[in-house]
Parts: structure tokens; sequence; C-alpha cells
């Protein structure tokens, strides 16, 4: 069975757990590994995220910078909100009523996105990238996503393997979330993610997949993000060769479903008309008692 949850972020809460909540991947980039450069225009961002919205999105999930693997370069916090400011202000112009989530690991990005109507802050570092951010997020009393994630970018590919990765994800979390709180985030304005592809080898995310529900014991509502991943691709491989990103779909949604079987509250994708179609059909079984 999954928990139930009340999500705090801030101006309302949100309950998780009845249904899965799929939250909207708007990638506001020139090079993420997925879709870099469709949406680098904030009014095709704009239409975009509409479009995952009536598809049945419940959260759209807005980035500025690409953490794909192997990526050195960063970019600056005036080029961050240069690319999603103008895309959050005009989605909650147009669609107010709209779950707006600000995909940053940078304090001032999530603060000036939060005064822009963002309501969520999903950071990849788990809050250790920025010394400001857990401080801000208290203060701020938005919804955060706390992912797990090995070293940066540039790092994943000359990092050790991880031993056991479900009891890794586990400790890191939980030692991360209790920093979270003491340094001000409330603990119902928490939701874990074990950041699937973050820093772990191909091979260590396939028992993350296995033993997802491992992770409902730590208390917190659990959000994952698997959509057209690298080790999706491997999983797919032909003749020695890698599922290309636009070959990923079923692989993806067969990943998607099982993680809500295993206690998913939210499923982060691109493919939000698919994975909400999947959700139906899985949600009926976690009700079900599956």
């Amino acid at each position: 069975m999954r928990a139930i949850f009340q999500w705090n972020v801030g101006s309302r809460v949100l309950e998780l757990g009845r249904r899965t909540m799929i939250m909207g991947v708007v990638n506001v980039t020139p090079d993420s590994f997925s879709d870099g450069g469709l949406y680098i225009d904030a009014e095709k961002a704009v239409v975009h995220a509409e479009r995952l919205l009536d598809e049945g999105a419940t959260i759209i999930d807005v980035g500025g910078e690409s953490t794909r693997p192997g990526t050195a370069e960063r970019v600056s916090e005036e080029e961050e909100r240069r690319r999603v400011l103008p895309v959050i202000r005009d989605l909650k112009r147009r669609r107010p009523n709209a779950v707006v989530s600000v995909d940053t690991y940078k304090a001032g990005v999530a603060r000036a996105a939060v005064e822009l109507g963002a309501e969520v802050v999903n950071d990849v570092s788990g809050f250790r990238w920025d010394g400001k951010m857990a401080k801000t997020l208290a203060e701020l009393k938005v919804g955060a996503v706390l992912m797990h994630t090995r070293g940066r970018p540039e790092e994943w590919k000359t990092l050790p393997a991880i031993g056991d990765p479900v009891l890794i994800v586990k400790r890191d979390l939980l030692q991360w979330a209790e920093a979270a709180t003491l340094a001000g985030i409330k603990r119902d304005h928490l939701v874990l993610d074990p950041g699937f592809g973050f820093g772990k080898r191909f091979e260590e995310n396939y028992p993350l997949l296995a033993h997802f529900g491992e992770l409902q014991k730590m208390g917190f509502p659990l959000l994952a993000g698997v959509s057209r991943k690298s080790f999706i691709g491997r999983a797919l491989a032909q003749n020695s060769k890698d599922a290309e990103v636009g070959e990923r779909l079923y692989g993806t949604l067969a990943a998607e479903t099982g993680l809500i079987l295993k206690g998913a509250h939210i499923i982060r994708t691109h493919d939000v008309r698919y994975a909400v179609e999947a959700a139906r059909l899985a949600d009926a079984m976690v009700a079900s008692g599956g």
C-alpha cells in the first residue's frame, strides 16, 4: 500500500497517495539530453507547458540548466533567471491555478521563481550545491524536492561503484532530510527523490527500481524521474547499441508503472499523456491492494 501525505507547498496543501501526480518536464535549455533547444523560446515553452497541463499534468517543472551526464559548463544565475523566469511568469498569468515547480539548485533563482508564483523548488543537489538553499527554502515555506545525487555531472563517469545503491540512497536521503529540517524546512514541505541516473552507473539503477518500495520506510512522499534516461536505453539495447532517446517511451512507461506499484507518489516525465494513462491503471491496482 502507498502511504497518504499532505504536501504543504505554501499557498495550498496537495494530497499525495490516493492517485499518482504527474510532473511534466519543461526544459528551457539548448542542451538537455532529451529535448534540448525545443523550448528555449519562452513563448514556445509556455505553450508546451499548457499542452502538458491539458494532457493531465498536475505539476509543471521548469528548468533552465541541463544536468545531463558529462556536462562541465555551469549556467550562470543571471542566464538561468533569463531562461526560466519569463516562462514561470507567463504560465502563472495564463494558468493561475497551475502548480509550478522550478528545477534549480541556486537559491537566488529559487527565490525569484517563487516570487513569480512557483510553489515547488526541485533541487537535484539535495540542497547541497548552494549553501544558502536550505535556509532560503525554510524562509519561502514552499514545497521542496530533495533529490539524491553523487558528485557533479562532470564527475559521474569517474565515480567509484556505489556498492549497495538502495542502502546508500536511503542513508544519504535521511541524513540530508534531517539537515534540511534542522535548517528550518518543515517536514511536511519535503518530498524525496532517489535520483535515478544522477551519479549512478547503468547497473546501479535497476536495484533502485526493483527495491523502490524500501524507500517508503523513510516516511516521506516519494518522487521518481526515469523518463527517457540512459539506463532505460541500455536495457532496451539491440545489437549492442543502446536505444536512442526517442525510442525509450515504452521502457519509460514500464519503469514508471513499476515505480507507482512500489509506492511513488509523483512521476516526473516528458511524456505526460502516456504517463497519465499508465498511472490510472497502476493507481487502480494500488487501490485494490496491489
